[in-house]
């Protein structure tokens, strides 16, 4: 119904004069009634008046509730890809629900017809209370529950729909600051804004200083601490009722997230050691992983991502062979490039051959390089390598470095955790071992660790297909790693040589023979190549998804 047109425009009778554009005495009452029949057309929307000032700070608050919405969805998507795996499922879910339970929200809207003020005041306390407990949430429902992906659902579909119903009532409120275009353009600007300051903090700032627990209440303390500053300010446009229950939800959630603050580590602390087995003596999350070191008697354990990496008690097997295999088969190794092996542990088995003048690790974190260079349980096991003079430490994505490096290696070690994700599965792709292969030098060897020839039977040999896809030829090889199980390696190079006359630099190995090299070729029944084996490329990542698959039937 169009009041507003009723009311400003009337129609001219027959052979009257044209309505004059000039008096003053004519636009005053216009106007007064333009006011009123806005106020007849959307009910409630100009119920309090608001000044400049006030309109600016109901912006603010638009600004911070869309930044901490952002804030809890990223930590719901990390925390669940943390517990779940596959974080391009968990961040696709998180976002694609977040998205429709916003809309969920606006359409809502439509049912709040007045006390809109009121109403947004308690949307903001409640999404504090929500949002800021999310992360604690998501931990009991892991440890506690079987119904962890309920319970994320949940999270996200209270948080969308709270935001989406946020953005139509404040719009309604601030129309009498301008038109509809002008108030509904200045309300989703400063929403986006909000949303990009949010995106930019949480990996760079909120989650490397604070860790996904104390986020969670932080950013809640500061979504109830902006609903408390809208009560205070406009604490005489409310009736007494509506102001006193929102002074006790505002007081209750800053007492309860405040208290789960302060006791956050040791609640924290304590949540943790449920997922692991053995004592945690360290725990810090980087911006890209959680890092977890654990003991039990003499026998210390990596985690990231609650993945393990090694352990003390057998992980010589791994790395010597990982390494002295292709140490061995190339022609020379003066030149030799990680990419990963933060830990320090190839390096160190690296460095037993005399004839290594330089070694460039290559590892995206540099919490894990720093950690593996100043822990003295881990300097006591990589034999302090990472601070040999030999070492370069570079901290950036392997696939980039790759890409720009101009030196030749006479051996690249890929020393990465398994591809268990898209992100992963970059460097153990076609384009990743051609990069590898034109860096290396004449007579020079390539070898990736290759998770589960056992476990995850079809994706072992997809590396190695993939690989021999590049150009390379190889050698797929695999040994017993207690803690890991039954484990698989892929060495590659442009020349197809044989080792069965291989010897070995370094005499004091623990594991390691000629004799037991020649055995880790041959593969029994049950971990010979399949049939159907996929290629893993850049535009096509099918590793991650057959990887997932294979460790699923265990």
């Amino acid at each position: 119904m169009q009041v507003g047109c009723l009311c400003s425009r009337r129609p001219s009778l027959p052979g009257s004069p044209p309505p004059s554009t000039a008096s003053t005495h004519s636009t005053q009452p216009t106007r007064r009634l333009s006011t009123e029949c806005r106020s007849m057309a959307e009910p409630g929307s100009t119920d309090t008046p608001y000044n400049s000032a006030k309109a600016a700070l109901l912006l603010a608050a638009i600004f911070s509730a869309s930044a901490c919405a952002i804030v809890y969805e990223l930590l719901i998507g990390s925390t669940s890809a943390y517990f779940l795996g596959d974080s391009v499922q968990q961040f696709s879910v998180t976002i694609g629900l977040f998205l429709a339970s916003m809309g969920l929200g606006a359409w809502l809207s439509r049912a709040v017809v007045d006390h809109l003020l009121e109403r947004f005041i308690a949307l903001e306390l409640w999404l504090a209370a929500v949002g800021g407990s999310c992360v604690p949430i998501l931990y009991f429902a892991y440890l506690y529950t079987d119904g962890f992906r309920y319970w994320m659902i949940l999270l996200i579909v209270a948080i969308g729909a709270l935001v989406g119903l946020e953005l139509p009532l404040l719009t309604r409120m601030l129309q009498q600051h301008g038109g509809l275009r002008t108030v509904l353009a200045n309300v989703l600007s400063i929403d986006y804004l909000g949303s990009l300051a949010a995106a930019l903090l949480f990996p760079y700032l909120l989650l490397p200083l604070l860790g996904a627990f104390n986020t969670s209440l932080t950013a809640g303390l500061l979504n109830v601490a902006v609903g408390l500053v809208l009560l205070v300010a406009f604490w005489s446009q409310l009736a007494r009722g509506p102001r006193l229950r929102l002074l006790g939800l505002g007081l209750f959630v800053v007492g309860a997230l405040g208290l789960a603050l302060v006791m956050a580590n040791p609640i924290r602390e304590r949540l943790e050691s449920e997922l692991y087995t053995d004592q945690i003596i360290y725990s810090e999350q980087s911006p890209y992983q959680q890092i977890v070191l654990t003991r039990w008697q003499d026998e210390i354990r990596l985690y990231l991502d609650r993945h393990l990496q090694f352990s003390s008690a057998d992980e010589y097997r791994y790395h010597e062979s990982l390494v002295h295999p292709a140490m061995s088969l190339a022609d020379q190794a003066k030149r030799v490039l990680i990419i990963g092996g933060g830990d320090g542990l190839s390096a160190r088995e690296i460095l037993r051959h005399s004839q290594v003048e330089r070694v460039d690790l290559v590892d995206l974190d540099h919490v894990i390089t720093d950690l593996a260079r100043r822990d003295l349980r881990l300097t006591g096991l990589n034999d302090n390598a990472l601070s040999r003079p030999e070492m370069r430490i570079f901290n950036e994505d392997g696939f980039t470095f790759l890409e720009r490096a101009q030196e030749a290696y006479g051996v690249i070690i890929i020393d990465l955790p398994d591809p268990r994700d898209e992100a992963l599965s970059k460097l153990y792709s076609v384009e990743a071992y051609r990069l590898c292969a034109r860096h290396l030098s004449p007579g020079g060897v390539l070898v990736t660790q290759a998770t589960s020839p056992y476990y995850a039977r079809k994706s072992f040999w997809s590396i190695a297909a993939t690989m021999a896809e590049s150009g390379l030829h190889v050698i797929p090889y695999h040994t017993l790693v207690p803690s890991f199980g039954e484990w698989g390696f892929v060495a590659g190079s442009k020349s197809n040589r044989e080792p069965t006359e291989l010897t070995f630099d370094v005499s004091d190995l623990r594991y390691i023979t000629p004799e037991l090299f020649r055995q880790m070729q041959t593969f029994p029944a049950d971990m010979s190549r399949p049939e159907q084996v996929v290629v893993n490329r850049l535009d096509r990542p099918v590793l991650a998804r057959q990887y997932r698959e294979d460790w699923s039937r265990w």
